[in-house]
């Protein structure tokens, strides 16, 4: 049985199944193993996670009496959550100076894959030029950041979607152009206007420049980062920060950059802010970084599915983000973000290719495959949305279980999504 605890009631003989926060906010490659290393216990609670998940099948259960949460109950908590989120009204944002043309799905994708290829060369541009220690060039980073937009305010599914297919070996730079799309879309639904749309896509796009700093085979290693480079890691914000400076950038930008992994609670870095401390700019890209973060696939890990990922992020935001800020994130990209693995009650599986407007929970789904015949069916998008559509998404399907090959492509219609 799994349940979430304090990690002050963790102790040695307990299995740890998961850690409730980002991968980025602690030295283990793993987060599944039997707890018997002192050492490793110390290392946890010197973390700033505060809670996590033990699978007392596989190791010690709690003292009676400790508190705890269950899979179940935080499950339907969450649930209960998601489900309000569609009474919460829209922030109109004031219209554009230009407004590009809606597009559909298909027809975006494919300007979408042309952006991706050139803001991920533009990046590591940038990443070159910081690394020696040269000026970055900043228009270029503007011109990117106005395609980018162009895109999302065109079609906001596309964009977000394909640069989460990155490869392990190119995370670094997508993961740039990524956390631009969502903070560009993130912008527009809480209203901001055209101006600070496209300086939140700015601080998306460098947020992490500090990373040029750290050596590469630290910021590529594949196994268990050691305290020395855990901390070199950490150092990205202020390095980031100090590399922006003197450029023509807007200062809430270079702050964006410097406080990204600061946390509502004050447990973040480097300088352990709380709450209304941390800019806006600040706390939506933390919103965006780990979204993008958790989502892709990294040298040591598999990114978790997007449906799921959000649903760990919600259990963190009491700590971790401005709940308000991340209302509206969920709203931005649904409750079943394209890419996202399902299960109908006609006992369909299905990926999503696309959010119905004003419909969080019935997204367009191309269906693919039968459970009750364990075999593969013409694929046919559902929109879910439809009045008359008796179908519904019934649950999350772990894409690690299925092994389906094809699954970016099928939800893309691109041969090779991978950046």
């Amino acid at each position: 049985m799994l349940k979430r605890i304090e990690v002050k009631h963790l102790t040695l003989g307990m299995y740890l199944h998961e850690f409730c926060g980002s991968w980025m906010e602690h030295p283990f490659w793993r987060s599944r193993f039997l707890l018997q290393d002192p050492q490793d216990l110390a290392r946890i609670r010197a973390t700033d996670i505060h809670e996590v998940w033990i699978d007392t099948s596989k190791g010690l259960d709690i003292a009676p009496g400790t508190a705890s949460v269950s899979r179940a109950e935080a499950d339907a908590q969450l649930d209960s959550d998601f489900q309000h989120l569609e009474d919460l009204p829209a922030q109109p944002a004031p219209a554009p100076a230009v407004t590009p043309q809606p597009a559909g799905m298909d027809q975006e994708l494919r300007r979408a894959a042309a952006i991706c290829s050139q803001a991920k060369q533009a990046v590591v541009t940038m990443f070159g030029q910081a690394r020696l220690g040269r000026a970055i060039d900043t228009a270029v980073a503007q011109e990117m950041v106005d395609e980018i937009t162009d895109s999302v305010t065109r079609n906001p599914d596309a964009l977000i979607s394909l640069a989460r297919l990155k490869t392990a070996d190119e995370y670094t730079y997508m993961h740039s152009v990524a956390v631009s799309a969502l903070m560009v879309a993130l912008a527009r639904q809480i209203g901001m206007d055209d101006g600070a749309t496209r300086m939140a896509g700015l601080a998306g796009l460098l947020h992490d420049i500090g990373k040029a700093a750290v050596p590469l085979e630290v910021l590529n290693k594949p196994g268990k980062l050691t305290d020395d480079e855990f901390t070199v890691v950490r150092s990205h914000p202020v390095a980031g920060y100090d590399l922006l400076q003197g450029t023509d950038l807007p200062e809430p930008v270079l702050d964006a950059c410097l406080h990204h992994h600061e946390k509502m609670d004050g447990t973040g870095y480097p300088h352990r802010l709380t709450g209304e401390q941390i800019s806006t700019l600040a706390r939506m890209t933390a919103i965006c970084d780990v979204y993008d973060a958790i989502t892709s696939d990294r040298p040591y890990k598999r990114g978790w599915d997007p449906s799921e990922s959000l649903r760990r992020m919600a259990e963190w935001t009491r700590d971790h983000f401005d709940s308000r800020l991340f209302q509206a994130f969920v709203k931005t990209i649904g409750i079943y973000p394209v890419g996202s693995l399902v299960r109908l009650a006609s006992g369909r599986l299905g990926v999503v290719t696309e959010q119905s407007p004003g419909k969080l929970i019935a997204p367009r789904v191309r269906v693919f495959y039968s459970t009750r015949s364990d075999l593969r069916i013409p694929p046919e998008v559902v929109d879910l949305s439809e009045p008359d559509c008796r179908d519904k998404i019934i649950a999350r399907e772990d894409p690690a279980r299925w092994q389906f090959p094809d699954l970016a492509q099928l939800w893309s219609d691109l041969p090779n999504p991978r950046w």
